[in-house]
């Protein structure tokens, strides 16, 4: 007998970005589990992208509740005197933040809290109670971050004594970038406090790294938690074998953050196009989506201008294509500490991709493990030049030898169908009767 499962998300398409990929590749997959999809999320919320692309992943016939929402963006645009219409993404600069982007960015950590979407918690959790009420659900899954959607959920639960599973993609508090919020002392009380009962009180904890799992043991006093990593789409990657671009090509692809711009590579792959003509020639660097201003200066400044291809937003089938079509794949985490952590979902589209890949980040942590665990390319440390310049020159002399830039391991325990199946072996243990 088929179950339903409320899935409360912010991130749905048409939205893009990385936030919509788990779940709707979970929804996607449910119903071979036994597992009916019922999905809530904004009916208006602020896009950072919009992929109509992805509306074809939605399964036929799935129930999407959509209910307004409402948000401060509006009045943030009034203050600052900003015009755009997409929301940018948290940490991507146009450059230095004027005083009242300052102010406003503090308002934001201090006055909406856990995040933004506060101001939807009371209406959805009266609003899914009363669906409840009308119509039978198994199970409860809630995704954050935005974190409101766990209080919705946690209200829900209780009220209705359904089974939850709090799903992190990221951590709470322990965010890298929670530090540079503008939190006041009191304000991170709160967000520790809520952090505390979501995590007490959920049915299930899953994560997505064994890095927020230990972090999330630690702040809920040793409780199990689940890792459910990210994956791939076997799908997306289907069809006709993609030949390599003729051009040598580093290639980005996703949110490109100032803390991951890996400034010592750009001033290798300058001076190495000064000293090599033919270098300079066959190089091109392929950044597609949302880049912060100073990642852009620093390719400029030195001189990569006319090897650079930037870019903007652009529908996840295309950005699949251009993932095997490099020549090299970029792969930048954080420089924090709280960096050893994230695991991306871009990370297993580049191994579906099975193009060589570049990364930078923490050695040591989660993304540098499954790296090398994959032998689909190597970590380096962002202070690091002369390991990258040599891996560089590595893929470089393949290229000209005639090489074709593939690696082939076994990747398939990361298949987005897979993961789905131990995400259902947990909603059944939940509802087991």
């Amino acid at each position: 007998m088929t179950k339903r499962v409320l899935i409360i998300t912010y991130y749905w398409p048409p939205q893009g970005g990385s936030g919509v990929q788990r779940w709707l590749k979970f929804a996607k997959y449910l119903r071979d589990f036994g597992w009916e999809p019922v999905v809530y999320t904004p009916e208006n919320p602020e896009m950072m992208a919009t992929d109509h692309s992805l509306l074809s992943e939605i399964p036929a016939n799935t129930e999407v509740i959509k209910r307004k929402i409402t948000e401060p963006y509006s009045i943030y645009k009034l203050f600052t005197g900003k015009r755009e219409t997409g929301v940018k993404p948290g940490f991507i600069s146009d450059g230095k933040k004027s005083l009242k982007e300052k102010l406003s960015l503090f308002l934001r950590s201090n006055l909406f809290i856990p995040d933004p979407k506060v101001l939807w918690i009371s209406p959805s959790a009266r609003f899914l109670i009363n669906y409840i009420a009308q119509n039978s659900i198994d199970a409860i899954v809630s995704t954050g971050p935005p974190h409101s959607m766990h209080l919705i959920a946690r209200r829900v639960a209780r009220k209705c004594s359904i089974p939850w599973v709090a799903d992190f993609r990221d951590p709470w508090t322990r965010m890298y970038n929670f530090k540079y919020m503008g939190h006041t002392l009191f304000s991170r009380y709160i967000h520790s406090t809520m952090e505390k009962k979501v995590i007490r009180d959920a049915s299930a904890l899953v994560t997505v790294t064994n890095t927020i799992a230990a972090e999330l043991r630690e702040i809920g006093g040793g409780r199990d938690v689940h890792v459910i990593t990210n994956g791939y789409d076997p799908q997306d990657f289907e069809g006709n074998d993609v030949a390599p671009e003729e051009r040598f090509t580093i290639t980005y692809t996703g949110l490109f953050v100032d803390t991951q711009n890996p400034v010592l590579l750009w001033k290798w792959l300058g001076e190495r196009c000064k000293t090599d003509i033919a270098f300079s020639k066959d190089l091109r660097i392929r950044i597609i989506g949302h880049t912060d201003t100073s990642i852009l200066n620093d390719v400029y400044s030195n001189g990569l201008e006319n090897n650079l291809v930037k870019m903007d937003y652009t529908p996840h089938d295309q950005v699949v294509r251009w993932q095997r079509k490099a020549r090299v794949l970029l792969l930048a985490g954080g420089r924090e500490p709280e960096s050893k952590g994230i695991l991306t979902g871009k990370f297993f589209e580049y191994l579906a991709a099975k193009r060589p890949i570049l990364g930078f980040g923490p050695k040591g942590g989660d993304m540098d493990i499954a790296l090398e665990e994959s032998c689909s390319g190597k970590m380096f440390d962002y202070t690091d030049i002369s390991g990258p310049a040599n891996w560089i020159e590595q893929q470089y002399r393949i290229y000209k030898e005639g090489g074709e830039p593939l690696c082939t391991g076994d990747n398939t325990k990361y298949s987005r169908r897979e993961l789905t199946s131990r995400m259902a072996h947990i909603l059944d243990s939940l509802t087991r009767k």
